[in-house]
């Protein structure tokens, strides 16, 4: 566990105070934290001096303790022992009940036989009693890649940036992984003389995605790589699918397409093939060609239900991928429909999706829920870019707690029933839940 267990015995730490045993956890938290991080940490460069080395000093703790006992009840601690054995015990203190203030009514208990506030008085009972936990195995990493060496700073995601693939990239899947983040998505952006109206590129085996793939593996074997299958970043369209000249998407030969890029993606290494493009029997059709490719352990997470939302914007900026024009709502669901949300969850468990994802994420809650209710299949959110940016800024203008407004969007994912929260967040709140820098 990233918590570290209480001690059986009396230590003092370097440049601590005294640790009485099992009084108190050492991390105190209301989250739940991976069993995957501790060996991540300990083998950091940069964490090297995060978990301090406990040292027991028996004799410096029990004249410590004794020096506490003195300075309560004005007694040694052999005097309390030699009572205790004698069965002299003290009397229980009083009730600490402090005066409230000046002007309060005093009137009589209201008669109440259930009291709800009694399960939230302290901190420990509140832990004890919270229903919904987080740990960064439940996160996963959008990661941006171009093909250039530099790293780009995208301009409405703050700390966000278009990752070297080379050097930029492995950094920051180095750093991720730190702090028990296993799992990365992957976003090219496509140079613009690669952009084709079909797409041809997304099925290129030396293309940029299958290379970083490849990359990632080799330096990270047990990391899980997922990708994005959709013709968006590859068209010169922008559009997920193939556009017909009166400015229909095309289905059939756009998931013909989808099939393609899958299998390559799976041939470099994929774990997991994330169709995000909204087509109709694109989950069944990518099943089989991967069966048939012989990549029956390949997983599919569907982008079941995925809305024409205009929290969008700031991912399009990163991949310069807005359709050149109109919109994506021949394809992408309507914001104002509930239920059809559950003709996308039949037909994606019966093609053989894995994993269903609802994006976007806080608004849709939900929808997160339904999912939840009516499928035994894992089911993820999408924190996406407007979410992202619209925290960031609130917490750049002081208008908002940026860490805890960040920590409780993804408790709520996770309440209304999300396995896992795809987040551009992942690593900062990584950090937050494994205590590499101050908690809220």
């Amino acid at each position: 566990m990233c918590s570290i267990q209480n001690f059986t015995s009396t230590l003092i730490f370097p440049n601590s105070s005294v640790v009485p045993a099992l009084t108190q956890p050492a991390m105190a938290s209301t989250v739940a934290f991976s069993p995957a991080i501790g060996a991540n940490v300990q083998h950091s460069r940069r964490t090297s001096s995060l978990w301090p080395v406990p040292t027991a000093r028996p004799v410096a703790a029990r004249a410590s303790a004794e020096q506490a006992v003195q300075a309560r009840s004005g007694r040694t601690i052999e005097e309390c022992e030699a009572d205790a054995v004698a069965g002299k015990f003290p009397a229980a203190p009083p009730p600490n009940r402090p005066p409230p203030p000046s002007g309060t009514p005093d009137i009589r208990p209201l008669d109440m036989a259930k009291r709800p506030r009694r399960n939230r008085r302290s901190p420990a009972l509140r832990a004890a009693f919270q229903e919904t936990s987080i740990t960064p195995a439940n996160l996963v990493l959008p990661l941006f890649i171009h093909e250039g060496e530099e790293d780009t700073p995208i301009g409405a995601m703050p700390g966000c940036f278009r990752l070297g693939w080379r050097h930029g990239l492995l950094e920051e899947v180095y750093r991720t992984r730190d702090v028990g983040v296993n799992s990365f998505v992957l976003f090219p952006k496509v140079p613009d003389g690669l952009k084709t109206q079909t797409g041809g590129e997304a099925y290129n085996d030396n293309g940029l995605v299958p290379r970083t793939i490849g990359l990632l593996k080799d330096k990270y074997p047990d990391i899980v790589i997922y990708t994005d299958v959709a013709l968006d970043p590859y068209s010169s369209d922008g559009h997920d699918g193939i556009v017909r000249e009166d400015g229909v998407i095309m289905n059939d030969e756009t998931v013909h397409q989808l099939c393609k890029q899958a299998v390559s993606q799976a041939r470099a290494g994929a774990d997991v093939v994330s169709p995000s493009d909204m087509m109709d029997g694109r989950v069944g059709a990518i099943r089989s060609s991967l069966d048939a490719e012989g990549f029956h352990d390949v997983s599919i997470m569907s982008y079941t239900a995925k809305y024409a939302s205009s929290f969008y914007g700031p991912f399009r900026e990163a991949l310069d991928s807005n359709p050149r024009f109109g919109d994506k709502k021949t394809y992408q669901m309507n914001p104002a429909n509930y239920r059809e949300a559950l003709i996308e969850t039949a037909s994606d468990e019966a093609e053989g999706a894995d994993i269903l994802l609802v994006k976007p994420g806080l608004p849709y809650l939900d929808i997160i829920r339904l999912l939840r209710d009516n499928s035994a299949l894992p089911i993820a959110a999408y924190q996406v870019s407007g979410e992202y940016s619209m925290i960031k800024a609130g917490g750049v203008l002081k208008m908002v707690d940026e860490e805890k407004v960040m920590m409780e969007s993804l408790l709520c994912l996770r309440r209304a029933g999300a396995d896992i929260i795809l987040t551009y967040f992942a690593r900062q709140a990584a950090n937050v839940l494994c205590g590499t820098k101050a908690r809220t």
